[in-house]
């Protein structure tokens, strides 16, 4: 239990996912000996060479955190090198610890086109699209190498990306199976957790826990559960901040030309060889907003649950008079009317500036939850539903039916102490 457990508060949980991200050892950058050896042609074995020494040079920096010279000897590396991928993927690496999360998406999704076969590649592409606010190409990622990126981080990172339901079902089959191990029992439990699911999280944490640890981790989970920006989540899983990203530079495209180096090998300052120490196991996660509880406990683990207690649902408001309403969707859940959402919001203009309200609706296929924008008056209601439907959306104006701000938008779910 202590490999879970940690007696520092700050410190959340656990998981597959940074072992996998950050392990200890980033991307071996010293095996192209056979290469070098195989050029008969001095000038191509400079340039192996020294972007050999600027790749290991990037590897240092990286396991030191430190993105500034991790990402000028990576980037030294590919434009050297282009076809590179390992080279490449310490190059996303360097830009994912300096929080370029759109560079390191770019970067990542390369390293998969030259090896497709990369589940570090995969996993890292799907976070960098989480972090910029993509959650159905990180979906679409995670679904197309689903047997290369090991269960656990395939369903902690699905629930990342805003189907914890999907998350739970693939955790859930794991962790029958012989040899699963704490760290998916736990992923288990925040998968839970992110689905609004508290009771059950706390029976899943609690195979692993003291009841006392499952009250504080319970805590630090809702504590976390209200992120300002997509790249909030991505961010505090890996412990880095959010940096400014004005992009690659041209030369580093995959298609670059591979750059004619000087007959003379110019000097190339290294610093010296460090064991880098091994990565915490511990990280800092955000999470998605809880939902209500939807499940119930088994007679016999009831005494175990501590009440869980929701901030009231928010009204519209008052400053917005009207009853009238604009719905521009219905969805499965509140984790995909999030992402639809969000997508919403890039692609039309219509919807600048505008709160999202919402509302569960019982219909034939089951319950859908109704994504709307409202308060307005019937002119009013009709004018922004012309102008969304003008920009290629779909939309109808209606009355208020129970719609209230959305639910992703609402306080985190207090747990309340044993």
């Amino acid at each position: 239990m202590s490999a879970v457990i940690s007696s520092t508060p700050r410190l959340v949980l656990t998981f597959g996912l940074s072992a996998l991200v950050l392990g200890g050892s980033v991307v071996g950058c010293t095996g192209g000996s056979g290469r070098i050896a195989a050029a008969s042609d001095r000038n191509d074995r400079i340039v192996a060479r020294t972007a050999e020494r600027h790749a290991d040079g990037a590897a240092r920096a990286l396991a030191k955190r430190d993105p500034v010279s991790a990402i000028e000897r990576a980037e030294a590396a590919v434009a050297l090198a282009p076809r590179n991928a390992d080279y490449r993927l310490v190059l996303g690496q360097a830009y994912q610890q300096a929080g370029r999360f759109a560079s390191a998406r770019d970067t990542f999704a390369e390293v998969l086109e030259l090896t497709p076969g990369n589940g570090k590649a995969a996993l890292s592409l799907a976070l960098a699209e989480i972090a910029t606010g993509d959650w159905s190409a990180a979906q679409a990622t995670l679904a197309r190498n689903a047997a290369i990126i090991p269960v656990g981080d395939l369903g902690l990172a699905t629930a990342l990306a805003g189907n914890p339901a999907a998350a739970i079902a693939t955790l859930n089959a794991a962790a029958r199976e012989p040899g699963a191990d704490a760290k998916l029992r736990q992923n288990l439990a925040l998968s839970y957790a992110l689905a609004g699911q508290w009771a059950m999280a706390r029976v899943a944490a609690a195979a692993d826990m003291s009841p006392a640890d499952v009250d504080a981790r319970l805590e630090q989970w809702a504590a976390f559960a209200q992120p300002r920006a997509a790249s909030d989540q991505v961010a505090s899983l890996l412990g880095v901040t959010v940096g400014a990203d004005g992009g690659r530079p041209v030369a580093l495209a995959l298609n670059a030309p591979v750059p004619v180096m000087p007959t003379q090998e110019a000097p190339v300052r290294t610093a010296a060889v460090e064991t880098p120490a091994p990565a915490s196991p511990f990280t800092r996660v955000v999470f998605a907003p809880p939902q209500e509880v939807a499940q119930p406990l088994p007679t016999m683990l009831r005494a175990a649950v501590a009440p869980v207690r929701q901030a009231v649902a928010l009204k519209v408001p008052a400053a917005v008079a009207g009853d009238w309403y604009v719905q521009i969707g219905a969805y499965s859940n509140v984790a995909v009317a999030k992402s639809g959402w969000t997508e919403a919001t890039r692609r039309f203009a219509a919807l600048t500036g505008q709160r999202p309200t919402g509302t569960m609706v019982a219909a034939a296929q089951g319950s859908l939850y109704r994504v709307s924008v409202g308060g307005f008056s019937r002119a009013e209601a009709d004018r922004l539903c012309g102008r969304y439907r003008a920009e290629g959306g779909a939309c109808f104006v209606r009355r208020e039916a129970g719609d209230r701000i959305a639910q992703w938008l609402r306080a985190p779910v207090q747990v309340a102490a044993r």
